[in-house]
């Protein structure tokens, strides 16, 4: 209808422009008519064209898949009408937060029992889709050489992340990698100063019993000022500035790189002003503490190593390089992953237990048996609450962090089909996205529902009593070389919020439609619609 509304204004332009120059209007009615045909025709031989370019490179890429030994997966577009179709509702389903659902109910819908899929734009390079455990632990450990995050990644990310642990591969990656460990060895985790500071403060924050709170606002705040204590030594103290730039700036980012992301193949047509701009609020708030660490002598930083309380995670990047874009780019992909993460978890974990008051009632009765209302949690303390840890862990089984991720193949390479197929085919600079979601969400990967083990469609943290998933079959941090090494930080952080809370309130209740709740995956999956709660403590508790 658009198209009708524009190219009907055209006769008339043109007759003007004609008259304007001294024409005959019934030449240029004419003219207007022959370039109409003309357009149309152009365009229909431009679009015949690109079909048969499309057909012509599926059928190279058909040859190189049977020389290589393997077959193509299933096939959820396999033209460029039915590719172009497929990214218009891939973007349509990212922009209303049904995307990793959207993508699950695409695989339902292929005939048989399907876990996996491909679909390509240009008939050449491929993109696979898959939720099969079998599949993704060869892309992230049997075939870990052949994967990576690869040149697209690279290029996608690159203004966000720089050459960042999360946008490298070979031995840029191992680098990083090596930065990283010595901060999250266990011996560092048992200093729980840290969280201590920022949970009191969170919890300073909430309002008197009975008083509604979105907890996924204060959520994202605790884990910013906890991440850039732990990061570079000072906090941001974002809870007492609930308006801070830097917050939205993330959020922002974020959200435009998940587009540019999914709709990789379109990227250069989305507009990216408001992306950049985000990501320059984020460099200028986090380049003032690298100029300082960039400044400190090496014996000071070699000092400060010997110091639990004072080293930071910036110190110790800044022992390896004192270059500012390595350690731009290092603190702005430990950022991403050590906010987002915790706080998308931690506010699941509240919207699960607040529709699930056994739950709770258990959670609490455990952690007051060990530390009564008020003590303060150790390491050792939190490593012996089982049902804390369950609370976790059935909580990244249902709403994993990442629910969807990404590798590249550096080369040609197979990975398993579905049981009895031949192998699938990868070739050189096809995709594959992990769906992590989908794949904790198969019904077939559980035991059958039973007094003993709930529908797996259900937040049930007993389960994790006497049930432990198949391998690869529950992958909350990754796995293979690349499984996330701040897991134990994520884990003990959140397990210690997760204890205090415990101690304070006896019950809480949901204030908002729980059941209308969505998925917004922004990198990161966190509830689109908040943790709209009410919390009570006891009438003892309330006298003290």
């Amino acid at each position: 209808m658009m198209l009708q509304t524009i190219l009907s204004g055209y006769p008339t332009r043109f007759a003007v422009v004609s008259s304007a120059l001294g024409l005959d209007p019934r030449v240029a009615d004419a003219s207007w008519a022959d370039v109409t045909l003309c357009s149309v025709a152009a365009w229909t031989a431009l679009l015949g064209f690109s079909t048969l370019l499309v057909c012509m490179c599926r059928r190279v890429t058909d040859g190189r898949i049977r020389r290589a030994g393997g077959v193509r997966a299933p096939s959820l577009a396999s033209n460029v009408f039915a590719a172009s179709a497929f990214y218009y509702r891939v973007g349509k389903h990212q922009y209303h937060n049904k995307l990793p659902a959207w993508c699950s109910e695409a695989l339902d819908a292929l005939p048989g029992d399907r876990h996996f899929a491909e679909f390509s734009l240009t008939g050449s390079k491929r993109s696979l889709i898959t939720r099969d455990p079998e599949q993704i632990k060869a892309v992230l450990t049997t075939k870990f050489a052949e994967f990576g995050h690869g040149p697209l990644w690279s290029k996608l990310w690159r203004p966000f992340l720089g050459s960042g642990i999360f946008a490298t591969d070979g031995q840029q990656w191992h680098d990083s990698r090596a930065m990283m460990r010595p901060m999250f060895s266990r011996q560092r985790l048992r200093n729980l100063a840290i969280f201590d500071a920022c949970t009191n403060k969170l919890l300073s924050k909430l309002p008197t019993p009975g008083a509604t709170v979105d907890l996924k606002v204060l959520f994202y705040r605790w884990a910013l000022d906890t991440s850039s204590e732990f990061l570079w030594g000072e906090n941001v103290n974002s809870l007492d500035n609930p308006y801070h730039d830097v917050a939205k700036a993330m959020s922002t980012a974020q959200r435009i790189q998940m587009f540019i992301f999914v709709l990789n193949p379109i990227a250069p047509l989305i507009p990216k002003g408001a992306y950049y701009h985000a990501i320059r609020k984020i460099e200028d708030f986090i380049e003032p503490v690298i100029s300082r660490a960039v400044s400190l002598p090496d014996k000071e930083l070699a000092d400060l190593s010997k110091s639990d309380l004072r080293y930071s995670f910036l110190h110790s990047i800044a022992r390896f390089s004192k270059e500012p874009k390595v350690i731009r780019d290092q603190l702005m992909s430990v950022l991403l992953a050590s906010r987002d993460t915790t706080a998308a978890t931690m506010s699941w974990a509240m919207y699960e237990l607040s529709n699930c008051p056994p739950a709770w009632a258990r959670l609490r009765r455990d952690v007051v048996h060990v530390l009564g209302p008020t003590g303060t949690p150790t390491y050792e303390t939190l490593k012996d609450m089982i049902f804390a840890t369950n609370v976790l862990n059935e909580t990244l089984r249902l709403h994993p962090a990442v629910p969807l991720n990404m590798r590249q193949a550096l080369h040609t390479t197979t990975i398993p089909g579905a049981p009895g197929e031949p192998d699938v085919v990868l070739l050189k600079g096809d995709t594959v996205t992990i769906h992590t979601l989908g794949m904790h969400g198969r019904r077939d990967l559980y035991p059958a529902v039973s007094a003993e083990f709930a529908d797996p469609a259900v937040f049930s943290p007993d389960r994790w009593d006497h049930w432990f998933p198949r391998p690869w079959t529950y992958l909350p941090f990754g796995g293979g070389q690349r499984i996330c090494v701040g897991q134990n930080f994520a884990l003990t952080e959140m397990a210690f919020c997760l204890v205090r809370l415990a101690q304070r309130f006896e019950r809480i209740e949901y204030r908002g439609d729980w059941n209308a709740q969505t998925r917004q995956t922004d990198i990161i999956g966190t509830p689109a619609l908040g943790v709209p709660v009410a919390l009570f403590g006891s009438e003892a508790e309330a006298s003290l």
